[in-house]
């Protein structure tokens, strides 16, 4: 399945633009978070050749301002996009799908979105002393079950154990996306990869809110199965 960066920390080419949030395009028609600026996310779209008129599904992961920024923009390019969104999510949030004439489809569970697109429904978690709700993708490919995050404010391990647990019969592969390791120290991070390992991950592209050292512990225990992402990367899973 193919994977498109579209919005991300850092740029992989000198035309595409960079900012703090993260977006990506799976299989061609659905659209993971929307990064922080709705003009840099569609000057990427454009530099890469996407049709806007392809995507027909939106998963938000959560509502933070570094994964909506930019769904507006989108939205306005395209009439009747299906957004998928937690119910939990705010009231700000949906009155701009709303306006702009999207479906709003709030998760509750998980449910496929395409054939071998799913979200793992709204996980629980915690970010600065606030209850947050978010949910994740679930990619069924032929080398097994790739998880894509947006800031893994529940914990990246406990999202690809709830992942696991759900799909009790399939192999887990890949996790990328948003880790949210930044503010843990070495050995905590060390904890994560080694989680990670232990269900069966065996592919890891750590970025966004990972953080550097987190990136460089990855890239260390993974090696080869290390994937680098950046705004502009395209690659298949």
């Amino acid at each position: 399945m193919e994977i498109k960066i579209l919005y991300d920390n850092k740029s992989s080419e000198s035309n595409i633009l960079s900012g703090w949030g993260f977006s990506c395009l799976v299989g061609g028609s659905v659209l993971f978070d929307t990064g922080e600026d709705g003009n840099s996310l569609l000057n990427n779209i454009k530099i890469m050749k996407i049709d806007i008129a392809n995507i027909n599904d939106i998963v938000i992961s959560h509502d933070h301002w570094d994964h909506v920024g930019g769904l507006e923009s989108v939205l306005k390019k395209k009439k009747g996009i299906k957004v998928h969104g937690c119910g939990g999510f705010s009231r700000k949030f949906k009155d701009i799908v709303n306006k702009c004439g999207a479906e709003l489809v709030e998760t509750e569970l998980f449910s496929n979105i395409t054939s071998n697109i799913s979200t793992t429904g709204p996980i629980k978690g915690t970010y600065k002393g606030e209850k947050i709700e978010e949910q994740s993708l679930v990619l069924k490919t032929t080398s097994g079950i790739t998880i894509v995050t947006g800031c893994a404010h529940p914990g990246i391990v406990k999202i690809v154990e709830h992942t696991k647990n759900l799909l009790i019969q399939e192999k887990l592969y890949c996790a990328l996306g948003g880790f949210h390791l930044k503010d843990m120290s070495e050995d905590k991070v060390i904890g994560v990869c080694n989680g990670l390992m232990d269900l069966g991950i065996q592919k890891a592209g750590p970025t966004h809110c990972s953080g550097e050292i987190a990136a460089n512990i990855f890239k260390k225990k993974f090696g080869e199965n290390y994937i680098t992402i950046s705004a502009g990367k395209v690659f298949e899973i």
